[in-house]
C-alpha cells in the first residue's frame, strides 16, 4: 500500500488532489495524541465541482456491464486482502480501536464488498406484470444517480463500504465524506482500493474536509439523489429536514439505546459473557452497543456480581497490544462527555458498583446499578465504557423498560425458552433483536436498520437494492387503443 503521506489527500475524478483550504487538520492517534497524518482540507467549491464530476461519471458508469462492475468489485476486495496487515494497523492508529476490533472491521468491510458482487445484476432486470391482452407492463430497475455518503468515526471503513460498495455495484456514483478524524481508514484506503481496481474516474470521490469548510454542501447539492448517513440522531434529524425540503431520498442509520434483557429463566453465565463483549467492545463507541442491561429480579444479584467481576478484570491500555480490550476514547471531547455522564449519574443517586478511572486517554469500565430507566444515564446514548444495570420485577416489565426509549436500533433477550424469546422479541420496538446473543451484530445479507429515532431505511442484501435504485414502469400498447372521446 502507498505511504499514508500519499493517501492524505482528496480523491477526486481519479486523481489524488490537495485541498484548497488555508486550513489543515491533524489526524491524531487517540491513544497518545501523536499525529498520524496532516490533511489540507477541501473547500466548498471543490465539493461542488466534485458533485458535478460525479454526475457526469455516473452516466457512463450506468452503461457498464454486469461483468465490468463485478470485476471492479473483485479487484477492490483483492487489494484490501493483500494489504490487510497495514490497513488493520491504520485502523488501530486512527480509531483507537483494539487489534481485535480492527480485524473485525476489516473483515466486515470485505463482507459488504463481496456481497455487493452478488447483486450487481439487479439493475436493468425487467419484470413483467400482468395487464390487459393489448398492453404489456414492464417494471425496470435503474441506477439512482449520485449518492452523497457521510460516515462516522467509530467503524469508519466498513460503515463507509456499506454505502460505497452497493452504490457502485448498482451503477451509481458516490461523493463520500468520512469523518475527518479517521479520513484514511474511512475514505482514502477505500479510494485506493477502487483506484487499484480500475474504477472509472469520477465514480467514487472521497473528500477530506469538515463542516466549517463545506456547511451543508453534502446535503443540498442539486446533483445528489440520495443522502446516506451514519451518525447521531440530532444530525440525522437535520439531514432529514433538509432532504425533505429538497425531496431527496435518505438512508439514515442513527443513534441507539440498545436494551439487553435478562429474563427470569436465563443462563446468567452465558448472559454475562455476552454482555461483557456487547458493552465494552471498542470502549462502547458503537451505535448498537448495549446501553441498558435490564435484569429480572430473580437473576439480578447473581448477574451484577459476575458482571462487575468480569468488567474489573478487562485489560486496558495501548490498543496495538493484542491483549488490550479497553483502548482510548476517540478524542478529548468524548472523554470529557463520558466523565460528565459519570458525575451526573452519581449526583442522581445511581449506585457505583465498579469505579473506573481515567488513565491517560483511556477510561476503564464503570458499572452503575439500581439505575432508574427514566434517568439521564439510562436515556442517553453513552458511547463510552459505562454500563447501566436496571432491575425488573417481571419479564413483562423488562420488555416495557426495554421499549421505554426514543431509540429503536438493536436489542437482545436472554432466555432458555427460545419460542417465547422470539415471541417477546417481536414486542420490542427495534429494527433488530438477538436472542441469547449481545446487541452488536451485523452482516451484509440482513435488513440492518432501526425504528423510531434510530433511523430510516435498511442496509443489506436485498433491501439496499431498493434503497439505491429507482423503479420505473414502462407500458407497451400492442394494439391500437380506442378512447371514449
Amino acid at each position: 500500500m502507498q505511504s499514508i503521506l500519499v493517501l492524505n489527500k482528496n480523491y477526486i475524478n481519479g486523481e489524488w488532489t490537495e485541498g484548497k483550504s488555508n486550513r489543515t487538520y491533524d489526524i491524531l492517534n487517540p491513544y497518545d495524541r501523536s499525529v498520524v497524518a496532516s490533511v489540507r482540507l477541501a473547500t466548498k467549491e471543490q465539493l461542488e465541482e466534485t458533485f458535478e464530476i460525479a454526475k457526469q461519471a455516473q452516466k457512463e458508469w450506468a452503461k457498464a456491464t454486469v461483468e465490468e462492475r463485478r470485476e471492479v468489485l473483485h479487484k477492490a476486495a483483492h487489494y484490501l486482502n493483500e494489504n490487510r496487515e497495514e490497513i488493520v494497523n491504520t485502523i488501530v492508529r486512527e480509531t483507537g480501536g483494539t487489534l481485535l476490533k480492527a480485524n473485525v472491521e476489516h473483515h466486515l468491510t470485505l463482507e459488504f464488498l463481496e456481497e455487493a458482487i452478488k447483486y450487481a445484476d439487479e439493475i436493468y432486470k425487467v419484470r413483467e406484470v400482468p395487464g390487459s391482452p393489448e398492453k404489456l407492463n414492464h417494471i425496470h430497475r435503474l441506477p439512482l444517480g449520485v449518492i452523497s455518503s457521510i460516515s462516522p468515526f467509530n467503524f469508519p471503513m466498513n460503515l463507509s463500504m456499506r454505502t460505497i460498495a452497493p452504490a457502485i455495484a448498482l451503477g451509481n456514483s458516490v461523493v463520500h465524506k468520512p469523518d475527518i478524524q479517521v479520513g484514511l481508514s474511512g475514505g482514502s484506503i477505500i479510494a485506493k482500493a477502487f483506484e487499484y481496481a480500475g474504477l472509472p474516474k469520477g465514480v467514487l470521490n472521497v473528500v477530506l474536509t469538515d463542516i466549517d469548510e463545506i456547511g451543508d454542501g453534502m446535503l443540498t447539492n442539486p446533483n445528489l439523489n440520495l443522502i446516506s448517513f451514519t451518525g447521531s440522531t440530532p444530525v440525522g434529524r437535520h439531514i432529514g429536514a433538509i432532504a425533505g425540503q429538497n425531496l431527496k431520498r435518505v438512508a439514515l442509520e442513527l443513534g441507539g439505546n440498545s436494551p439487553f434483557v435478562v429474563l427470569s429463566d436465563a443462563d446468567v453465565d452465558a448472559a454475562v459473557n455476552a454482555a461483557i463483549f456487547g458493552k465494552f467492545i471498542h470502549q462502547g463507541q458503537i451505535c448498537m452497543i448495549i446501553n441498558r442491561i435490564i435484569v429480572h429480579q430473580d437473576k439480578y444479584d447473581e448477574f451484577v456480581e459476575k458482571f462487575v467481576a468480569r468488567a474489573a478484570s478487562l485489560p486496558y491500555g495501548d490498543p496495538s497490544d493484542p491483549k488490550t480490550v479497553i483502548g482510548p476514547l476517540v478524542n478529548e471531547r468524548q472523554l470529557e462527555k463520558a466523565l460528565q455522564y459519570i458525575e451526573d449519574a452519581k449526583a442522581e443517586g445511581a449506585t457505583v458498583a465498579l469505579e473506573g478511572q481515567r488513565v491517560g486517554n483511556v477510561l476503564t469500565p464503570f458499572v452503575f446499578t439500581d439505575v432508574d430507566n427514566s434517568s439521564r444515564l439510562a436515556q442517553t446514548e453513552l458511547f463510552a465504557p459505562i454500563a447501566t444495570i436496571i432491575k425488573a420485577q417481571t419479564d413483562s416489565e423488562a420488555i416495557e423498560i426495554a421499549n421505554d426509549t426514543t431509540y429503536g436500533l438493536s436489542s437482545s433477550i436472554f432466555t432458555s425458552d427460545l419460542v417465547r424469546g422470539e415471541e417477546l422479541s417481536l414486542l420490542i420496538d427495534s429494527g433488530m433483536t438477538h436472542i441469547n446473543d449481545q446487541t452488536v451484530n451485523d452482516a451484509p445479507n440482513i435488513p440492518f436498520g432501526g425504528n423510531k429515532a434510530s433511523g430510516l431505511g435498511r442496509f443489506g442484501n436485498p433491501w439496499v437494492v431498493e434503497e439505491f435504485t429507482v423503479t420505473k414502469w414502462v407500458s407497451i400498447q400492442t394494439k391500437v387503443r380506442h378512447f371514449p372521446f
